[in-house]
């Protein structure tokens, strides 16, 4: 009988030499090249979708990100460059990543030894322990063949509960890798400005056909949360009347089916809580503030301290210039200037400005073969491809 359950997988990453692409590819390309490869071939070329969660220790993690603010930008350019080398990877041995037949990537960061006073289920930052002991079925745990590597195996290990033991040390399996290197000491050094926690954090986008471009940024906004208390995520969705116009429109996904992938996503980066999980959503309305027909929201309540709300999106200003209650946003580097603009509009208003936090893109330069890079992070090729399969 099939496996009713796709292929999924853990890949645990030891800490790097250094954030930036250079010291990461040179550590990790082997054996994000062995991880994607097996993946694939576990496919066997159906439509299924393999689960990849990748995560990236960092000694001292959880007692140097108080708040989140203060190591903001080093995990940002850590995790493009994680990205990049993932896109680059991928494109030079054809592999699918998001779309039927591929693999879906969700990367978290983990602290590999913490006091049990730091234990936090709540990612994209947590510690070993909640990983170790959350409720995700995972086929294989890889880590890498090197010391490194072997020592977060280790960790992981003894921090899984004893009746899950024999059957995740059964999943273990060690893959192809670099010798040991050399990390730098610390790897993590807190801005040393002050820092302000946010609780209520917003970014905006269209995220039709999710992939690793829009999962960057997604983490990235998932990275500014602080936890703690009542934290809330705001996802402006553009909505279905502003792309019409748009390259190969009759496989657009609806806004529905965007704000439900993009919850779907967030919710596998950030909860790590064990038990069964009870999903609670509010339906809604916004105000247009173009004074037109009120725009679609949802309120999905994923902990008693977590929620997102989705909301339709009618022109660039979105929720922020109709909720004074945020706190900060974030924006790509392509679009700061967009920051400055909302910040105005918040001005006028006698609004509090945002605190606006900037998210590298991904340098598809890297990769050998740049024109498959960039069609695995544009949603219009992805479309372009799907658009194609359904006429065949």
């Amino acid at each position: 009988m099939a496996d009713p359950y796709p292929p999924s997988a853990l890949l645990l990453l030891p800490p790097p030499p250094a954030f930036s692409f250079d010291p990461v590819k040179d550590a990790f390309e082997p054996s994000l090249a062995d991880v994607y490869t097996k993946l694939s071939d576990k496919l066997n070329e159906s439509n299924d979708t393999a689960i990849l969660d990748i995560a990236l220790a960092i000694p001292g993690l959880l007692s140097s990100c108080q708040p989140r603010a203060k190591v903001f930008a080093q995990l940002q350019h850590y995790l493009s460059s994680v990205y990049t080398l993932i896109g680059a990877v991928c494109a030079t041995r054809n592999i699918e990543l998001d779309s039927p037949g591929g693999i879906d990537t969700r990367v978290v960061f983990v602290d590999q030894a913490t006091k049990p006073a730091e234990r936090t289920p709540f990612g994209p930052i947590l510690d070993l322990q909640s990983l170790a002991d959350c409720d995700r079925r995972w086929d294989h745990v890889y880590y890498l063949g090197n010391t490194a590597g072997k020592n977060v195996a280790d960790s992981f290990i003894s921090h899984v509960g004893a009746q899950a033991k024999d059957g995740r040390a059964a999943s273990l399996q060690a893959i192809t890798s670099h010798p040991d290197w050399t990390t730098a000491d610390p790897l993590l050094i807190p801005n040393d400005q002050p820092s302000t926690p946010y609780y209520s954090v917003v970014v905006g986008g269209t995220f039709d056909h999710l992939h690793v471009g829009h999962k960057l940024l997604l983490t990235a906004v998932a990275l500014a949360l602080e936890p703690g208390r009542e934290g809330r995520l705001t996802i402006g969705v553009t909505g279905d009347a502003l792309l019409t116009n748009k390259k190969y429109a009759e496989v657009l996904e609806s806004w529905e089916e965007r704000w439900q992938s993009t919850a779907s996503f967030l919710t596998a980066i950030m909860d790590f809580s064990p038990g069964e999980k009870s999903l609670q959503i509010e339906r809604g309305f916004s105000p247009d503030p173009n004074g037109q027909t009120p725009l679609k929201n949802v309120l999905t309540r994923i902990q008693p301290n977590l929620a997102f709300k989705f909301v339709e999106i009618s022109e660039m200003f979105g929720p922020t210039i109709t909720e004074e209650n945020l706190g900060a946003i974030v924006v790509s580097k392509e679009t700061r200037s967009g920051g400055a603009l909302i910040n105005d509009e918040r001005a006028k208003k006698g609004w509090k400005a945002l605190a606006v936090f900037e998210v590298d893109v991904l340098q598809s330069g890297e990769a050998t073969d740049t024109e498959s890079f960039e069609s695995k992070i544009s949603s219009t090729d992805i479309r372009r491809r799907r658009a194609h399969r359904a006429k065949v």
